[in-house]
This record gives C-alpha cells, structure tokens and sequence, in this order.
C-alpha cells in the first residue's frame, strides 16, 4: 500500500539520479518533453521525474515486477507524488516503458557443482546494493534506498535491518573491520559511516571537501585503514579509524569515475575507472595513484578481484569482458563473456581457484565461473532472474554471496564440487 509523502530535499535527487544513470541503457536517444507518451500521468510524469533526473533514463524500461520495485524505490525516497497518484503513475510506467531487449543467458555445463539460495530482503525497494560475509558467517547488505543495513543468517534464516542515524544516507559499499564493525559508504549525503552491530549505533564520518560526491566502494586494509572511492568527486580516500582523518586524492584522469576497489595481499588500494579504460593503483602511504590503461579504448571496468598471486581480474561492463591484467608485465588478456557483448558483467570474485561473476545484463542473470587454468566457462541461471547482482564477496569458507538490487534479495552461492 503506497504511503502518503511529502518533498524531499535536494540531496535526494542527487541520489535519485545516479540511480537511474546507473539503471539506464547505453546510446539511447533523446527526447523532448513533448515526445513522451500521451497518457493522464504524462504532465504529473515530466514536471516531477524531470524536477530530479535526466527523465530520458527512464526509458532503460522494465518488467511489470521491476516497475513496482522501482516505484516502491522513489516512494521510499519520499518522491512527491501522493498516495492517490501512484496507481496511475504505475500504470503509465508499465504501459509506456516496458523492459528493454536482453539478451538471453548462454547456460554452460561444467564439472563444478553449485547451489544458489536467495532470501527475500524484509523492506521492499530497499534497492540491495552491496554485499559483505562477514566473519561469522552471516552475510550483510546495504538498503541503499531504505536508509538501512541488513543482516542474515543463512543457517537459520534469521534477518535483522538496522536503521541509519541520518535519513536518506544512501548506504552503498560495505567492509567489516577487525572488531567486527560494519563500515559504509553514505552514497547521498557524502559520508562514510561505521555500524556496532552490538548497539546499533551510527557512527558517521562526513567527508571534508564538499565536491567529493557518490563515495562509492570501501574496503579495509590488513593494518585497519580504511579506503574507498569517490564517483561523481572522482576522488579516492582514506580514513584513518584511530584519530578519524579523512584524506583525498584526485584521479589524474578526468571524469574517470573511481568505482570498484579491492585491496591485494600486499596491503596495496587498487580500484577500476569506470569512466576511463583504466586500472590503478594508490601507495598507502603517499597516496600516489598509477595507471595503467587498457589496450582497447572502448574498456570501462566496473568491478576488480584478484587471483591467489595478486593478478588482477576486472569485468568489462559495456563491452560484455572478462578481464586480466598482469601487473608484472602490464599485458592484458580480455575473453567475451558467455552471454555475449551485451550481458554487462559486474560483481565479480575470486575463490576456489575460479573466478566467478553476475551477468547483470542476460534475461535472466547468470553466476558464471572461469577456471584461468584451462580458461572454461561455467554457469548457472539465478533463480527468478536475479536483476541485479553489483558487487559480490566471499565467505570464510569461500563462498559467493551476491546482493540483487532490483529483485530485493540477498543471495548465497554454495560451491559443493569445485573439482
């Protein structure tokens, strides 16, 4: 049942847009207010999306299901649109913008067996973003449009959410400290953010330059620093946990959108540049980045993992790649992702000798494996189509774990044969 609403803040179309730059299909044209679709919502439609987003985003298109999610998303956002109106808002949506074409899944057998669970995440559009396994084996997510963090016990299926000190923080990336603390990026208001799950209190760390919008990716170094990206400030940062400093850097490329960073055994901060076909890394001490550009232009990696001997693995979003780069020789070697150039591969892990990643944008998404000793593909289907996986971890025993935004679900990959 649509609950009644009020206005918003700037800050919230801030976030809004990004979403929907993040949902939208590549090389679509534009059009006009007066090219959209007749229908009673189509002023209502305009002058309120418009007011918050480029409304040509929109027309990425859904399923009827997906469409419900995504409006329970803005509601939760506290859209101003009333109570009364969302019924015909829905309907103009769901008529005038249905869900774009998707390639189909390209199911490979393999010798791996594999068992996929999911779990229904208990607040709807809470728009599940990242996920982190933590020590003890639950698996945590961020509700980035619930204003939440959440937790489950695959073992018993015990779920709890844990509300944020701020409204409309836009939990993003998760990390777990030595102490067991959950730390997150506040996507929206330009914070990184700590959890005791013991208490449930928020500890909120803003950033000191008011141009570093969209922190994104966190992760936590072995000697306790914490790094993470900046999108939109194209900026990357460390926080130090014992006396709270927040250092910035900027990306020496412009526009080059830090996105996924990982950590390799080292100690050492490398993230992709999603807006750039580039990799890089950052000294932990001088914070100095170095690139390294991709042979092919049109590369824009958007997630990074690295195998046992610190090689990195990335996938190629736009271009439908799975990527290596050898950072000892600077040679890259890219293979076509099994559902082809379109099936826009994300969140991606290494673990049990393997790589494994989502296909976020095959109908339905796909777990795929590559095994680099014989580079053989391998995957699987995610159970009710699984849009969308954007980042994934592993468990302690070496497991995948996946959130999916836009079905609002938390999932487990249960490696049972990885011969």
């Amino acid at each position: 049942m649509p609950i009644k609403l009020t206005g918003r803040p700037p800050t919230r179309c801030a976030l809004l847009a990004l979403i929907l730059i993040a949902l939208a299909a590549p090389a679509q044209a534009q059009y006009t207010a007066k090219e959209w679709p007749e229908g009673a919502m189509k002023q209502r439609f305009t002058d309120t999306c418009g007011a918050c987003h480029d409304i040509n985003r929109i027309r990425v298109g859904y399923t009827p299901q997906g469409w419900l999610t995504v409006v329970r998303m803005m509601q939760n956002f506290d859209t101003p649109i009333s109570a009364e109106e969302w019924p015909a808002m829905t309907e103009y949506l769901m008529k005038n913008f249905p869900e774009r074409q998707r390639p189909s899944a390209v199911i490979l057998s393999g010798p791996v067996k594999a068992r996929i669970d999911l779990w229904d995440v208990p607040t709807q559009g809470s728009r599940p973003h990242d996920p982190r396994a933590a020590k003890d084996g639950s698996i945590w997510w961020t509700g980035q449009l619930a204003n939440k963090l959440g937790r489950i016990d695959p073992r018993t299926g015990a779920i709890r959410e844990y509300t944020l000190k701020s409204p409309h923080t836009g939990p993003h990336g998760l990390a777990e400290d030595k102490d067991g603390n959950i730390w997150f990026t506040g996507n929206n208001l330009g914070l990184i953010g700590k959890l005791d799950p013991r208490t449930g209190v928020t500890t909120e760390y803003p950033l000191p330059d008011r141009s570093a919008k969209d922190p994104h990716t966190i992760n936590i170094a072995p000697d306790g620093m914490v790094w993470f990206t900046v999108q939109s400030g194209n900026m990357v940062g460390r926080l130090d946990p014992a006396n709270s400093d927040i250092k910035l850097v900027t990306s020496p490329t412009e526009k080059s959108r830090p996105y996924g960073l990982m950590i390799n055994s080292k100690g050492v901060p490398y993230f992709v540049e999603f807006g750039a076909p580039k990799i890089a890394s950052i000294d932990p001490q001088t914070m100095a980045i170095k690139e390294y550009p991709l042979p092919n232009t049109g590369a824009r990696p958007r997630r990074l993992a690295f195998s046992d001997d610190d090689t990195i693995w990335y996938t190629d979003f736009p271009r439908g790649m799975l990527g290596r780069l050898d950072l000892t020789t600077g040679n890259v070697k890219e293979w076509e992702s099994p559902s082809g150039p379109k099936s826009e591969p994300y969140g991606i892990v290494f673990t049990k000798g393997a790589l494994w990643y989502n296909e976020s944008g095959a109908k339905p998404n796909t777990i795929v494996r590559f095994d680099p000793a014989n580079e053989k593909f391998q995957s699987w289907a995610i159970p009710g189509g699984g849009d969308i996986v954007r980042n994934m971890d592993v468990t302690p025993d070496g497991n995948p774990v996946t959130a999916n935004s836009l079905v609002n679900q938390v999932g487990l990959v249960t490696v049972e044969d990885s011969r």
